[in-house]
């Protein structure tokens, strides 16, 4: 072999490579419950499929030219398949200097461009404590942070599908390009995630705390909705990527693709007939409803944890993966707070982006009131909400099951673009609720009678007459009336999503590329 001893010192280079931060490093990272990047790249990736980019990336010393040491770059970057799709994996090595890309380590091309070029999902394993004050002393300087990676990460995200799996205790820079993302996942127990870790907050406020009451998903998944979901374990955090990726096509030049449920399109569960309680005050769960509409154990919830008085996620319809949004009554009775708002925001967003029908259920009392409300901003969000919904061009349907009042109720609306709408025979709607329209309009005819309490219940009466959904559907093609209200039997709904899904699919195709609105996460 004419080669065979730069192959064998090409070969002496991968395995020091693999072996990361060294024996000691690996075992503290296996000791504090969390896997090695590479061991976190085979359990995500198809068997065999994983093919290392700038694997030789790293600072290494030498003597008399002869190679004495080498230290890998603490990034692990290459592209694998998932269930036969290809993706790009960028995952970081915290055995490696804590996963800091300081002087001194190499450096490595820009998964960023890889992704962009070659239009593939870009999967984060995020692992690092962002930068140093080392570099400081490294380079002989301070920089300015201008960071050019930022703005090619924002455009990124309306070119492919972006996840990031927080594994660890994430600061600085990796837990912005955490949030920089379409999905985001964290560990239960061993991840963390901040724009400072406590020594920084010692720092700068004074006080001590800890890395888990500081940043771990108590705050960032249950409170504040920084990371959308939360997994028991780093292989359950994998199979979440796994799944939501199963609804993304590769880049948004390309459509979703449909797979086969062996899910009857034209299922009627006779369920649906009795599932809205007639009592008003009595609840339900919006959950079965999804079971009985949507293709069986297709739906993959987003952010079940937080602003939980509207569900979303993803499912399939006939096959088609679609985005979808529900009213949950029972949180909040359904109303839309600014949580609620954010998630339902950043699902359309989503689906304009890679181009999936949007289907409402809507149960909608309005925007939340009260002075905790008020006091949060919720009529600016709502304004915002609003005005982000109204943007979507997806196609979009809308099945209004029970209330939809206010201007809340016009985020399920839309007067462009391919929408439908149906209503139940249990729906009700209008500018507000009459029971408390009815006190503010009718004040002073009230307050005159003689028997006042009396009064305000027969002008309620009188206007609930005029409720039926039945009167909406006889006003239907009238002028101004920007699109019908087709009453059905509820049982009917699961049909009428599956045609309309599958007639979108034209729409579709004619919507490949950037989105007129872009992403914003």
């Amino acid at each position: 072999m004419v080669w065979e001893d730069e192959i064998k010192e090409l070969n002496h280079r991968l395995n020091l490579a693999q072996q990361m931060g060294g024996k000691e490093n690996v075992e503290r990272q296996h000791f504090f419950g969390k896997l090695t990047v590479r061991e976190r790249i085979k359990l995500l990736v198809d068997s065999g499929s994983f093919n290392e980019a700038s694997a030789l990336a790293g600072a290494a010393s030498y003597e008399n030219n002869e190679l004495v040491d080498f230290t890998p770059y603490p990034r692990v970057m290459g592209t694998g398949k998932i269930n036969g799709f290809r993706v790009l994996i960028d995952g970081g090595d915290f055995t490696v200097r804590g996963g800091s890309g300081e002087k001194g380590t190499g450096s490595q091309p820009s998964p960023l461009k890889y992704a962009s070029q070659w239009r593939l999902p870009l999967i984060r394993l995020l692992d690092a404590a962002g930068g140093s004050v080392r570099t400081f002393e490294q380079i002989g300087r301070t920089y300015t942070p201008d960071g050019p990676s930022t703005e090619l990460a924002v455009n990124l995200l309306n070119e492919v599908p972006v996840v990031s799996a927080v594994l660890g205790s994430v600061a600085g820079l990796p837990a912005i390009e955490a949030c920089l993302s379409h999905f985001t996942v964290m560990v239960k127990d061993t991840s963390q995630i901040f724009a400072g870790g406590p020594p920084v907050v010692k720092a700068a406020l004074g006080y001590d705390i800890s890395k888990e009451d500081l940043g771990d998903y108590r705050s960032q998944v249950i409170k504040t909705g920084v990371i959308d979901n939360l997994a028991d374990s780093e292989e359950e955090a994998f199979e979440m990527i796994r799944k939501f990726l199963s609804y993304m096509p590769s880049s948004i030049w390309k459509v979703p693709q449909r797979i086969e449920t062996n899910d009857d399109p034209n299922r009627k569960d006779e369920e649906l007939l009795s599932i809205i309680p007639k009592n008003v005050k009595r609840s339900y769960d919006a959950y079965k409803i999804l079971d009985h509409v949507l293709d069986k154990d297709s739906f993959f919830e987003i952010s079940p944890f937080y602003g939980k008085a509207r569900i979303t996620g993803l499912a399939r319809v006939n096959g088609y993966p679609i985005g979808v949004m529900i009213n949950n009554p029972r949180h909040l009775g359904g109303s839309t707070d600014i949580a609620a708002g954010e998630k339902s925001m950043r699902i359309v967003s989503l689906c304009d982006t890679f181009h999936l029908p949007i289907v409402s259920f809507v149960d909608e009392p309005g925007f939340m009131v009260g002075m905790e409300a008020q006091n949060a901003g919720i009529v600016r969000a709502g304004a915002r909400m609003v005005s982000s919904l109204a943007r979507s061009q997806t196609p979009w349907i809308s099945f209004y099951m029970k209330q939809a009042y206010g201007v809340a109720g016009q985020s399920h609306h839309r007067t462009t673009g391919m929408y439908h709408r149906y209503a139940w025979p249990s729906g009700r709607w209008g500018s507000m609720h009459i029971e408390g329209g009815v006190s503010a309009a009718y004040k002073r005819e009230i307050a005159a009678s003689d028997d006042p309490s009396a009064k305000q219940k027969e002008i309620e009466a009188r206007l609930n007459a005029m409720a039926s959904p039945f009167r909406t559907a006889e006003s239907t093609g009238g002028a101004g009336n920007n699109h019908g209200i087709d009453i059905i039997d509820p049982r009917d709904t699961r049909p009428l999503l599956c045609d309309f899904v599958e007639m979108a699919q034209e729409m579709i195709e004619t919507q490949i590329g950037p989105a007129p609105v872009p992403y914003t996460p």
